[in-house]
């Protein structure tokens, strides 16, 4: 795999962040660049006009490709092969199965979401 990956996460969200974090340390993906949707507004706008929201799950960019949510989740997590930490091992088992992901990712979007109100930090992006 020698494509250019880059993968837009909620940095308030604490389980975006511990896979971001594990992605970018411990999957040995060649050519990945991981970027925090909160630190990148305009660029986020952009993505939200089209039809892309952080708020319904991360955004992978593949070669200009852009696969959101479940999919990207799925795609990114079928990829990594050999992961050096046994929390992403088991992430990217779960994940790498799309029927698997399908089911679960609801869950996981309304974990993130009571855990940011939990946070008291808004879900959605300010784009003014």
């Amino acid at each position: 795999m020698n494509s250019k990956l880059i993968f837009i996460y909620d940095g308030e969200c604490p389980f975006c962040n511990k896979f971001a974090e594990l992605l970018e340390l411990k999957s040995s993906l060649p050519n990945l660049k991981v970027k925090n949707a909160r630190e990148h507004i305009e660029e986020m706008k952009s993505f939200y006009e089209k039809g892309f929201d952080i708020d319904n799950g991360a955004i992978l960019i593949k070669d200009g490709e852009i696969l959101h949510g479940a999919s990207a989740i799925n795609w990114i997590c079928s990829q990594v092969k050999n992961p050096s930490d046994s929390l992403l091992k088991f992430i990217t088992y779960t994940f790498s199965s799309n029927y698997r992901t399908n089911f679960l990712f609801p869950f996981l979007l309304i974990s993130r979401r009571f855990t940011l109100l939990a946070k008291k930090v808004p879900r959605k992006l300010n784009f003014n």
